[in-house]
């Protein structure tokens, strides 16, 4: 089972606010930390996945849940 040392619900959030918000708890956390994004916006994944490329991050899961976007990644 993996550790969640943050959550972050985006839910009801457009694009850019979810990675937005979820930068700015990513930079308060330690490398190797895992966060967890729920989000609703479609886009989610897709800006998600190039954030975390941009930033060296690692996604560790993105997938769709009740119809609601679950993003799990690690602080590079």
């Amino acid at each position: 089972m993996m550790q969640i040392d943050r959550t972050l619900d985006a839910s009801g959030m457009r694009c850019p606010i979810p990675v937005l918000r979820a930068g700015k708890e990513i930079r308060a956390m330690q490398s190797g930390e895992v966060i967890e994004i729920i989000a609703t916006d479609g886009q989610a994944p897709r800006d998600f996945h190039d954030f975390c490329l941009e930033a060296g991050h690692e996604i560790l899961i993105s997938e769709e849940r009740d119809g609601k976007y679950v993003i799990i990644i690690r602080k590079g």
